[in-house]
């Protein structure tokens, strides 16, 4: 037996301890969030196998999977408010509070003032998942903050946090919608219009987007997709089908075999738009030149099949190439898939009758899809992609033959990726001319003065996607 003394019992503070509860719900969002900050990854990718994962588990049940996508989502999209909000309720820069932390807070922020989570149930649930998360002694920071958030709604909070509207108009918008003041201005000169259209445009950006799927000409139909639980016809292409209740587009059986596709129409309707636009000659071979992941190209594929023509769908990473052979995989034709530089070609000059460039770009237009693109992407990045959208347009120019036609695409409205890229490359190539795109989306109202297309998530539903169409004349 030891002589040493034993060391003394901690006193008793009389409260017992306990254990934080973890909440598998709160849990998977802090994770999901974590990835996106730590790895740069996208939420729609991150997401999917962390919910499969818990259902498989048996943690989840599908209300539990709903409520974990609204608070990813929801936090991601409304996080320039929340921001400025949090930061009115600390004694310190928001870049000097743990990143962690301000998941969690931005988590919280988002129960109390974008659900109807009753308000004790939202702060107790946030500061339980900080104990489990962080540790007990920055959960008593989220907790003092919590409680300072919850003093006000919404409403009363911007009215504190945001500049008055005719101080900084634009600063004032970015508070309200969350969105970048960068991103905000942009938007606004490609619209050309008053505040009415760019709040309008600013609030569809944060709503959640139907899932749309895309029936695959000669291999499903949309009566087939009409089946299925809460499925309506598209608004504007004759292939689409809404899942108006979000749906889980795995559960479709031509979606699982490939015979169909999510697709937002803005997507569906650059192909179809390409594939009627009027030529003079031959139509026998079409070029997908930026093809990644493949919707445009499966559908494509499947448009030319109908008519005896052969696509060769290109794509610089070899990985993005595999998705697009992925998703031409049983087309109906023949077709080609390769991986290619587009602004260094393997083919030769003039070889093909169609040309679609759906150009890298910096996504301001899926941004109702990818939230946190508003918060990673930068002006700067303007001029990275300026120099290869005009080399892969060059290039398209280049690649059709004379009285051939090209689609020049971008799902992003900002000037500097749309018109004056290609106002730039017809300076260069004045044997091409812009020909209207309007007539070739019958149906689609608000399409502008032309000859170009820009389409609007306030307006069409769709994704922003813009659209120019050249032909070659010499």
């Amino acid at each position: 037996m030891s002589d040493q003394p034993r060391p003394p019992r901690p006193r008793s503070t009389g409260k017992p301890h306990r254990r934080p509860k973890k909440d598998p719900v709160r849990v998977l969002a802090f994770e999901a969030l974590r990835a996106v900050d730590e790895r740069d990854a996208y939420a729609n990718l991150v997401l999917p196998p962390l919910l499969r994962k818990a259902r498989e588990s048996g943690d989840f049940d599908g209300r539990d999977a709903a409520l974990a996508t609204e608070l990813v989502y929801g936090t991601l999209r409304r996080q320039g408010t929340y921001d400025a909000i949090i930061a009115a309720c600390v004694d310190r820069p928001l870049r000097e509070v743990d990143p962690p932390v301000l998941d969690v807070l931005g988590l919280g922020a988002h129960q109390l003032l974008g659900t109807r989570i009753p308000t004790h149930a939202a702060v107790s649930a946030s500061v339980e998942l900080a104990r489990v998360v962080l540790g007990d002694g920055r959960a008593k920071f989220v907790n003092a903050v919590l409680r300072k958030i919850a003093q006000h709604d919404l409403d009363a909070w911007i009215e504190r946090v945001a500049p008055p509207y005719d101080d900084d108009p634009e600063d004032h918008l970015a508070v309200v919608h969350s969105h970048p003041r960068w991103v905000v201005s942009a938007l606004w000169d490609s619209l050309g219009g008053g505040r009415a259209g760019i709040e309008d445009l600013l609030e569809a950006d944060n709503e959640r987007p139907e899932v749309t799927l895309v029936a695959r000409p000669g291999r499903a139909t949309v009566d087939e997709l009409l089946g299925e639980e809460a499925a309506e016809p598209g608004r504007w292409s004759p292939y689409a089908v809404r899942l108006t209740e979000g749906g889980e587009p795995g559960a479709v059986e031509a979606v699982r075999e490939g015979r169909a596709g999510v697709q937002d129409e803005g997507s569906q309707l650059v192909a179809l738009a390409l594939a009627g636009a009027p030529l003079d000659g031959p139509d026998e071979r079409w070029l997908d030149g930026c093809a990644g992941p493949g919707g445009k190209a499966a559908l494509l594929a499947a448009l030319a099949a109908q008519r005896g023509a052969v696509l060769l769908a290109s794509e610089k990473q070899p990985h993005r190439a595999g998705l697009v052979a992925r998703a031409l995989d049983g087309n109906p034709g023949p077709y080609q898939v390769i991986a290619a530089d587009g602004t260094r070609p393997p083919w030769r000059p003039g070889s093909f009758d169609r040309v679609l460039m759906d150009v890298p770009c910096t996504g301001l237009g899926a941004l109702r899809r990818r939230p946190e693109a508003r918060w990673r992407r930068r002006p700067e990045d303007l001029d990275g992609f300026g120099p290869l959208q005009r080399g892969l347009l060059r290039t398209a120019l280049e690649s059709v033959r004379v009285g051939g036609v090209v689609g020049y695409a971008t799902c992003s409205p900002h000037l500097a990726e749309t018109r004056a890229v290609v106002a730039d490359v017809l300076k260069q190539h004045p044997e091409a001319e812009l020909i209207d795109a309007r007539p070739l989306l019958p149906g689609v109202p608000a399409l502008g003065e032309g000859p170009d297309v820009q389409l609007w998530p306030h307006l069409h539903g769709t994704d922003a996607m813009y659209l120019a169409i050249l032909r070659r004349t010499g």
